[in-house]
């Protein structure tokens, strides 16, 4: 498994038909497959994220929307960026992701995360608790759902959970990857660096380095070799053969979120468009390339929050970063 270069749909509202929502889904991810993306990817949340839309914008489920992007590809590996570990029961985590490896043809990836988004836990009636309560959660989850996912029958007796000799059949392979996604240099790095196979960053570019040099200290930490624990970083990109379009889609979509770039201080615009990167495809390129691949990052996983949903763009995107990533 290597996730060189993903793609991630955080975006639905597309129309004003719901009719037509999922076969925009579809188009995309089909569109990423033959671009020569890696990996699809759904977000695992029930409501839209701030910072992208209102709660109330339209939000599918993960694994019922991966399960069906399962049936319409072919070749590219499926995840959630990344799974709510509050959401779910360990068990029946491991089983479900199983469920949509059996389904993709050994096509899934488990990522995972302690979970984060307050409001739609309090409003579906998820237990939130506090930052410490999730991250033993997660780790707890982690000592089910990691065996389970190798064939074997955990009994585990812990604080948050509780499982007596857990099966998880049917399974097409013993070694379905776990990808740990977030930002947190001491628990998620930890546990990334315990379990998973691949670390997905999330932060400002800026802080690479900095999110690089906790990593190998997590590693050395737990005796495990730093280069067996692949790295990528998630870009929100704005990009169109147009330089200057790409720039006012990025304008109208800050404009959203109540940040006018053409009147903004230095300051702000900084802060608003740390984790963008928008242009013409060469500019985009050299962003990635400089900001993010320099800095010592394996690969990227990217979303076109803006205009992913136009035919082409997909397939633009694909062409112009997968030279950066070896594809």
């Amino acid at each position: 498994m290597t996730i060189r270069l993903g793609y991630q749909m955080p975006n639905f509202s597309y129309s004003d038909s719901v009719a037509d929502l999922f076969p925009t889904v579809l188009a995309q991810a089909r569109e990423a497959e033959s671009a020569g993306f890696d990996t699809a990817f759904v977000m695992d949340h029930f409501y839209q994220l701030p910072g992208i839309g209102k709660p109330d914008e339209p939000m599918l489920e993960a694994y019922t929307a991966l399960g069906a992007l399962a049936t319409a590809t072919e070749t590219i590996q499926l995840s959630a960026l990344v799974t709510g570990n509050t959401y779910r029961n360990p068990p029946m985590l491991a089983k479900t992701v199983s469920t949509l490896d059996v389904v993709s043809g050994g096509r899934a990836v488990l990522g995972i995360g302690a979970g984060w988004f307050e409001l739609e836990h309090r409003q579906f009636g998820y237990e939130f608790g506090t930052f410490t309560d999730r991250f033993e959660r997660l780790d707890e989850a982690l000592q089910i759902i990691a065996p389970m996912l190798q064939g074997e029958r955990p009994t585990f007796d812990g604080k948050w959970y509780h499982v007596e000799d857990a099966i998880n059949e049917p399974r097409i392979r013993n070694d379905l990857p776990i990808l740990l996604g977030g930002s947190g240099e001491k628990k998620t790095f930890r546990l990334a660096a315990q379990f998973a196979h691949h670390l997905n960053i999330i932060c400002n570019a800026a802080e690479i380095p900095r999110k690089l040099q906790a990593l190998d200290a997590r590693c050395e930490e737990v005796g495990r070799d730093r280069s067996t624990l692949e790295t990528s970083y998630l870009a929100f990109v704005i990009i169109d053969e147009s330089g200057d379009r790409a720039r006012q889609l990025q304008q109208e979509f800050l404009l959203t979120q109540g940040v006018d770039l053409s009147t903004a201080s230095d300051e702000e615009r900084a802060a608003a468009t740390q984790r963008q990167f928008c242009g013409s495809p060469d500019e985009v390129a050299e962003q990635i390339q400089t900001r993010v691949l320099d800095k010592g990052i394996d690969g990227i996983v990217l979303n076109l929050v803006v205009n992913g949903h136009e035919p082409g763009i997909v397939e633009l995107t694909g062409r112009t970063l997968r030279p950066l990533v070896g594809g």
